[in-house]
């Protein structure tokens, strides 16, 4: 990974985002974590340390502008720098139809899978573009980017979104530099999956999927590593399915 600076900003401490810092610090890059739940994000760190990778914890939320300043701010203090960001924060929930579900619901949904990968790339392309050495970022989108799922309307909205926004970023930046892609991930063994997994667990693991099965977070990071090294020098505006078939039928 060529020590690269990669904040990993995720909406929880396990999972994608955890798989995606010890991957990443096992590759050499120095790691900047970014999770609500400060107690478990700290552990995390700790045991990257252990293992003789670099990680600094901080604390909060992706849809708060003030907190992406700040974890960027640590990222530049500590490390002199960003070269690579994963902006894997996601929300959603099955439950009620279209016109049964609440405006609260919508504006934490898009709150969190849309301003918050806004408010990411609106503060990390402009540390990329003044270190003049390009970078690239990673943002989670899903399968509900490409088709309804059975998750809310609204989910599957603003997943469909990211890659829009991907997209356009890569578009723009691409001549100064910066890569840009998402990843559509499927369903992947983590803790929301596995909650709505107790109740149905045929819909929740996929059986549009070519692979009847969930991915293994550490699946998934393996592609936003890929995606934010030099190996993938050549890829930019992407939408790179980690589905396990599901949008290939």
């Amino acid at each position: 990974m060529q020590d690269q600076v990669t904040p990993t900003e995720s909406r929880n401490t396990s999972g994608i985002g955890a798989a995606a810092g010890r991957l990443f610090a096992a590759e050499g890059a120095s790691v900047v974590l970014m999770a609500r739940r400060e107690k478990p994000l700290l552990a995390l760190a700790e045991e990257i340390a252990a293992l003789g990778g670099l990680a600094v914890a901080v604390a909060g939320d992706v849809t708060s502008e003030r907190d992406v300043e700040r974890v960027l701010s640590v990222a530049v203090d500590t490390f002199g720098g960003l070269d690579a960001a994963f902006n894997n924060a996601g929300w959603g929930s099955r439950g009620t139809e279209l016109h049964e579900t609440d405006n609260a619901v919508y504006d934490q949904i898009m709150n969190v899978n849309v301003r918050g990968v806004w408010n990411c790339l609106r503060r990390q392309i402009p540390l990329m573009l003044a270190q003049g050495s390009g970078g690239t970022i990673v943002n989670t989108s899903g399968t509900a980017g490409i088709f309804a799922t059975g998750a809310l309307a609204p989910y599957v909205a603003a997943k469909h979104a990211v890659p829009g926004l991907t997209k356009a970023a890569a578009a723009e930046y691409g001549a100064r530099g910066i890569r840009v892609n998402a990843l559509v991930v499927g369903s992947t063994r983590i803790e929301l999956t596995e909650q709505a997994a107790s109740g149905t667990p045929k819909r929740v693991s996929g059986t549009r999927a070519i692979q009847h099965r969930m991915a293994e977070p550490s699946e998934v990071a393996q592609a936003a590593a890929w995606l934010c090294s030099d190996r993938s020098s050549f890829v930019t505006g992407g939408a790179v399915p980690v589905d396990g078939g599901c949008s290939a039928v």
